[in-house]
């Protein structure tokens, strides 16, 4: 009964012009780190440093000597262009300052 011990996850990576989902067979006792090497997305996508680019395990933040159970789906993270309080607070600063239609006068 070899696939007894194995289990099923997938892994995530999305950039603006392309997304992959990587199902993954792995040991039951698999981290976020050895699933993510054993997929290949590092190779397919060389721009991923571990060392700096967050992973998590759907959508909540995980280390990666964080073993996973069946089913789970790793997703690695880009880091942030902008800072989205920096840049909620300029569109505010904008809408305050753009000038009003007449009928609103």
């Amino acid at each position: 009964m070899e696939n007894a011990d194995k289990i099923e996850v997938e892994v995530s990576y999305a950039r603006p012009d392309v997304q992959v989902i990587i199902p993954v067979k792995v040991e039951a006792n698999a981290t976020v780190e050895e699933v993510i090497r054993l997929s290949g997305v590092l190779e397919q996508f060389p721009d991923i440093d571990l060392a700096v680019n967050k992973v998590g395990v759907f959508g909540k933040l995980s280390k990666l000597s964080a073993p996973l159970q069946a089913g789970d789906r790793v997703e690695i993270y880009r880091p942030l262009i902008a800072d989205p309080k920096e840049s909620r607070r300029q569109r505010a600063a904008e809408t305050k300052d753009a000038p009003k239609p007449e009928s609103q006068l």
